[in-house]
């Protein structure tokens, strides 16, 4: 198949350490990106990618943030859903109850009640750094500038989230799109739009999702592996996600995304 495009999600797919691409990454998206469009397709916020769209020098294609949520083409936004504030109260009210976290992100914002190891971890491996203030003062300056959160971050212990989880997919689950991203991280996004939308929104003339080859590891990248016209899991990705994909490569720390590309797209 004659690819013309390449989307990567970034965590745990084409980022070798927490943080960064590596030069052999470097190297082979370099080889490519004249051929091929290449998409950076992530949960993360604005700032949490571009510095790696620089790294990879494809800064003139458009990123796709916070799972489809908004999607940025240098300082142009093309698409952006947020989560409004009412439901935003109901998943502050059912985290409060179960001791639980939030970070709040709308474009580059980010806002968290407290410090953590958490909040730390995040600050390492995204370079970005959140604002510490209440919760409540959040949802209200977010009501009066009549905006809502793009993402919303719910960190706690496997024991609350547990419970948690079931609790917001019984309350908010025909509202909103919820994934745990490890046993202690539920992520919520709102409901119309997915990382395999937000790509569709891309596609140009003589486009389409066969010309996508693309590369996950988790449960949000499900749907984009499994429309593309060939979606790759790396080594460390989720058994499900592999059970969909049409390949499985090395592992992220092993540059698999890399390693895939210098043997499978010859241009």
């Amino acid at each position: 198949m004659n690819y013309k495009i390449l989307c990567s999600d970034l965590d745990g797919t084409l980022l070798t350490t927490k943080s960064d691409v590596s030069e052999l990454t470097i190297a082979e998206i370099d080889r490519i990106k004249s051929h091929l469009k290449v998409i950076l397709v992530s949960a993360r916020m604005p700032s949490a990618m571009t510095y790696l769209q620089k790294d990879l020098a494809i800064e003139e294609q458009p990123i796709i943030c916070y799972n489809g949520a908004l999607i940025l083409d240098g300082d142009k936004e093309l698409s952006s859903v947020h989560i409004g504030t009412q439901h935003l109260q109901q998943i502050y009210e059912l985290a409060e109850a179960n001791n639980t976290q939030l970070g709040l992100y709308y474009k580059n914002e980010w806002y968290v009640e407290v410090d953590s190891e958490r909040v730390q971890k995040e600050v390492r491996y995204t370079k970005t750094s959140p604002v510490f203030r209440p919760t409540p003062e959040t949802l209200s300056d977010w009501k009066g500038r009549e905006i809502g959160a793009h993402k919303i971050m719910l960190m706690s212990t496997k024991e609350s989230a547990d419970i948690l989880y079931p609790a917001l997919e019984e309350k908010l689950g025909e509202h909103l799109n919820l994934y745990r991203s490890n046993d202690t991280l539920i992520e919520v996004a709102p409901k119309s739009v997915s990382k395999l939308s937000a790509i569709k929104s891309l596609l140009q003339e003589g486009e389409s999702l066969e010309h996508v080859i693309s590369f996950g590891d988790n449960y949000n990248d499900i749907d984009m592996l499994q429309h593309s016209g060939h979606g790759v899991a790396v080594g460390n990705a989720r058994e499900e996600v592999k059970a969909v994909a049409d390949a499985v490569t090395l592992t992220n720390t092993e540059n698999g995304v890399a390693d895939y590309i210098k043997k499978h797209l010859v241009i």
